[in-house]
């Protein structure tokens, strides 16, 4: 959904040109239940005119049967559209929406506040650049608030506005309002989050929601619309480390190998000296392939097929790095750890890992610590709960290629499934990268051992045995 433009009647080519062009994006609100994350995000549809007719005709008719804002139009209920979610008046799943001003595009992910949705809002983050943290003006910092903002620092998030909601239930009271800017700017601190912006707000009302309220002179600053068109994230991009990870290998005929995927970072040029990971193996990228024909260079979020010079074995789940700044190749590792599944994390049992296009076994070989939410200390742990994150060692059954996630969000991160249910179970981020392990040759064995070697695990499990597969 786009806003309202006079190019649209006088040139459609132009607008729809200056609509492509623009910055995108993508942010998502967080924080306790019932905070009001919902409502904002209806209010930005509302206020900005980006409501269809029909749309709202439906809205009107649903508000008359489930809304929960007493006379005043229940703006929540344009994200939240489960029957449970209207029910309760709750949000359970990650909702999405799309809109856009004259400055910039925006896709906005709506997040569940309750405890036990916690891996739902972690997912949605996974791809924001920015955060907008609701606070409820008259519960101040709550236990999810302190858990969110958590999980948006571990992910990197870098941008952070935090709206002080409700402030039309508390007079639009200014001291209210310092006391959670200095309560939240002291856990922002110890959390490592430079960027944070505050601005007092009344979703429900619309106050300094799109335009400034004449009932806070006392705050000087942007609306939460100003604020969000007006951040900087251009710089947020890692343009030095280029990374390539390859999704497909395209063989449309004998005279075409192309190597198809999306830039994870940095910048790939034509002429490039590349080298295909985990093999080692260089060459030179002799075209750089997309829907429109060919380019000489590439940034990143872009998906492109490469050919190069050299008939070098490169599958999916290999990397494209710079020789000059290539990852790191290990199966030793360490990382933060969201636990998603009602299920434990078990330590030495075989999950599935995945880096980016990369597939690999592995196992969780020790728990670290977990953090406690409300201090943010660590504990000692030896399994992990469903909504807990913790710092885990990892031994995979193969290399990969893989960076720091504060370094390189998109090759640093990986999940965690299940092998049984083929469920993600886990979202990892990785922290240290060790030496990787000498791989040992593997012997052959019979069927009559490997028959023996099941039956004595199975009828005498305290036998340290060694597995024979």
């Amino acid at each position: 959904m786009s806003h309202s433009s006079s190019l649209i009647a006088s040139d459609i080519e132009a607008y729809l040109h200056q609509h492509e062009n623009k910055d995108l994006l993508r942010l998502l609100t967080c924080g306790s239940v019932d905070d009001g994350k919902s409502t904002l995000i209806g209010r930005l549809l509302f206020d900005t005119k980006l409501i269809f007719e029909d749309h709202l005709t439906s809205l009107h008719k649903d508000n008359a049967r489930v809304g929960n804002a007493g006379e005043a139009l229940d703006l929540a209920l344009l994200v939240d559209g489960l029957q449970s979610e209207r029910e309760q008046g709750i949000t359970i799943d990650v909702a999405y929406r799309y809109f856009s001003t004259e400055k910039r595009k925006f896709i906005i992910a709506d997040c569940p506040g309750h405890e036990q949705y916690t891996r739902n809002m972690a997912t949605g983050a996974s791809n924001c650049e920015l955060a907008i943290v609701m606070v409820d003006a008259r519960k101040g910092l709550l236990t999810q608030t302190r858990r969110h903002s958590y999980i948006a620092s571990l992910l990197g998030i870098k941008h952070v506005v935090v709206a002080v909601n409700k402030m039309d239930l508390v007079d639009f009271d200014q001291t209210v309002f310092d006391s959670i800017q200095a309560e939240y700017q002291a856990m922002a601190s110890q959390l490592g989050i430079k960027d944070v912006r505050y601005v007092p707000i009344s979703a429900l009302a619309g106050d300094n929601v799109v335009s400034a309220s004449e009932n806070t002179p006392w705050y000087k600053g942007p609306s939460l619309m100003g604020l969000l068109e007006g951040v900087e994230i251009s710089r947020d991009q890692n343009l030095d480390q280029m990374r390539f990870p390859v999704q497909f290998v395209n063989r449309p005929n004998l005279d075409f190998r192309g190597y198809c995927g999306t830039l994870a970072s940095g910048i790939l040029r034509k002429g490039d000296t590349v080298m295909a990971l985990p093999s080692g193996q260089q060459s030179t990228v002799t075209s750089i392939v997309t829907y429109d024909g060919e380019i000489d260079a590439v940034a990143p979020k872009n998906a492109v097929t490469v050919t190069l010079a050299d008939e070098i074995d490169i599958s999916r789940g290999d990397m494209l790095v710079h020789p000059d700044t290539a990852p790191t190749v290990t199966d030793s590792l360490s990382a933060s750890i969201v636990w998603m599944s009602q299920d434990t994390m078990k330590t030495k049992r075989d999950y599935d890992f995945k880096f980016a296009s990369h597939n690999v076994t592995g196992r969780i070989t020790g728990i670290e610590h977990k953090v406690d939410i409300n201090s943010f200390e660590t504990l000692s742990a030896n399994e992990l709960a469903l909504n807990e994150i913790g710092k885990v060692d990892l031994r995979l059954n193969a290399p990969v290629a893989a960076d720091n996630y504060s370094l390189n969000h998109k090759t640093g991160a990986f999940i965690v499934i299940d092998r049984l249910t083929n469920i993600t179970v886990g979202a990892g981020m990785v922290v240290a990268l060790h030496a990787p392990h000498e791989q040992k040759a593997k012997r052959t064995y019979t069927a009559a051992e490997i028959a023996l070697n099941r039956y004595i695990r199975e009828h005498y499990p305290e036998w340290e045995t060694k597995s024979v597969e």
